[in-house]
């Protein structure tokens, strides 16, 4: 099966291959590009754009199967944990289908609704049902299912990012909270035993980090960009100036993640989260781990889905520091 990731500025494609004890990665691939607009796929130019970009991911990275699993942007979607008495699977089915409009932000008939149950605890009293609402506006689905097709690819199945991240950095019997720094947003999530059980989107990423360099240091955003990677929040490069333009930011970032975890407990769901994951490309920066420790009071680890495949020797050193990029891309493939 083929995981598809299409990031805002990368596109990630994973194909691994199942056996009776795990799976093996196959092929895999990373490309960037431009987009044309802020919104994911708006018009039917960037949808065609961007198939040309995956036909040739596709391509290069001698990908041989069709059949193909792609995420949804997690600032595009809705998810929301649920508690029910312990129904059938058909009540539940019924009781999202008529309760999910006052959980979405959106008109219900605008919305493609789906639902995961998480948990059935019948220990309670009384006794209750876990349910993960997922909703999604309908003409987003369209343009997905457009550009796949478009791309010359047999469409299996759509689904979140951090449900794609919850299967492949997560581990299985344990609660953590993820936070996927992306280009234009961080995306957080708490996972318990791989499930996700909430998650929010927050506009500050790995953007908003280059532009505090560029405008702290008076640089251009492609040389901030530079100085982001290579230098990260290391106290000891350029006398600490880029640690202490980005403290700030990722300050802001640690901040939602507390509140996420307060939340968490609040609702009196479980056990709060004592490990942080990270992933996506600013995870990389050198020191993050450290200073998000510091910033959380937490234990702080990069996420590294190739962790659970088998892969060629030959191959393994030339994913070396790309793992954070492909954790959904990973997470979607191993779907299947």
């Amino acid at each position: 099966m083929i995981g598809l990731d299409i990031g805002s500025k990368t596109i990630k494609i994973v194909e691994l291959e199942k056996d009776h004890d795990g799976y093996a990665l196959k092929a895999s691939g990373i490309i960037g590009y431009k987009s044309t607009s802020p919104e994911h796929l708006a018009d039917d130019r960037e949808i065609a754009v961007l198939s040309d970009v995956v036909r040739k991911l596709v391509h290069e990275a001698k990908i041989s199967s069709n059949d193909v699993i792609v995420s949804l942007p997690e600032t595009q979607v809705y998810t929301r944990l649920v508690r029910y008495p312990l129904l059938t699977d058909s009540e539940i089915a019924s009781a999202i289908k008529w309760e999910a409009e006052q959980y979405i932000p959106f008109p219900i008939e605008e919305a493609e609704i789906d639902h995961q149950i998480i948990d059935k605890n019948e220990t309670t009293t009384p006794p209750q049902v876990f349910v993960l609402l997922i909703a999604a506006p309908k003409i987003l689905i369209k343009r997905y299912v457009k550009l796949i097709e478009m791309s010359k690819l047999n469409l299996v199945a759509i689904e979140t990012e951090l449900m794609a991240m919850s299967r492949s950095i997560c581990p299985p019997d344990a609660t953590v909270m993820v936070a996927d720094f992306g280009a234009r947003s961080t995306n957080i999530a708490i996972v318990r035993n791989m499930n996700l059980m909430m998650s929010r989107s927050i506009p500050t990423a790995g953007d908003a980090l280059t532009r505090a360099v560029a405008q702290g240091l008076g640089i251009e955003a492609q040389q901030a960009e530079e100085y982001k990677k290579t230098y990260g929040v290391a106290s000891n490069e350029l006398e600490g100036r880029i640690k202490e333009i980005m403290y700030p930011v990722l300050r802001v970032v640690a901040d939602e993640m507390k509140k996420a975890i307060h939340y968490y407990q609040a609702e009196g769901e479980g056990n709060p989260p004592k490990t942080i994951v990270l992933s996506g490309g600013s995870s990389g920066m050198p020191e993050v781990v450290s200073i998000m420790t510091e910033l959380l009071g937490l234990e702080v680890v990069i996420g590294n889905p190739f962790s659970r495949l088998k892969i060629d020797p030959s191959v393994t050193k030339s994913l070396t520091g790309y793992a954070p990029f492909y954790s959904i891309a990973v997470g979607l493939a191993m779907r299947s």
